[in-house]
């Protein structure tokens, strides 16, 4: 094949940027919490991760029927870190005190136990059908999980780079 002719530079030409695009499609680019099938690894729902680089998740106890709140960072390293835990009832499944270098406290009738430094690469979570209502609470605001992942799903949550294609079949959680 000659190069010299119009038409065969045309057509490398398009050829070059099909693939640039096809590269660029699945290049990872965007830092993300994301939510994905715990056995799968499919992308179904994600929040960018921004300057502010912390989450909670809350949820109602299916014994005591209380609300519980764990709150997450994302390390430098992309792991996540369970630094708070607070709920309202010493239940069944609820811890009765802290553990080394953390601090218990109780205020305004609600159990908070702080200074956690639990690391995890990603943490898995069943969404609940019945009671749970897991929701996830971002710079102080409320979303649903149900509204995004259906009820029942075994998800795996895990701060990650995603790729431009991810980003068009998940769904982000902020809307943006």
């Amino acid at each position: 094949m000659k190069f010299n002719k119009p038409g065969n530079k045309k057509a490398v030409l398009a050829l070059l940027v099909i693939i640039t695009i096809a590269i660029m499609f699945f290049i990872p680019i965007k830092q993300a919490v994301v939510f994905e099938y715990q056995n799968k690894g499919k992308v179904i729902a994600y929040f960018p991760i921004k300057e502010d680089r912390t989450f909670k998740i809350k949820y109602t106890h299916s014994i005591h029927l209380t609300d519980v709140v764990e709150s997450y960072t994302i390390t430098e390293d992309g792991s996540i870190k369970l630094f708070e835990l607070m709920y309202e009832d010493f239940a069944i499944g609820m811890p009765e005190n802290a553990s080394d270098g953390e601090t218990f406290e109780q205020k305004d009738g609600k159990y908070y136990i702080k200074n956690m430094k639990r690391v995890f690469p990603s943490f898995d979570l069943r969404l609940g059908k019945v009671r749970a209502n897991h929701r996830l609470i971002l710079q102080g605001e409320e979303y649903v999980l149900a509204d995004y992942i259906e009820p029942g799903t075994w998800v795996r949550i895990k701060a990650k780079k995603i790729n431009l294609f991810e980003v068009l079949k998940g769904v982000n959680i902020l809307g943006k």
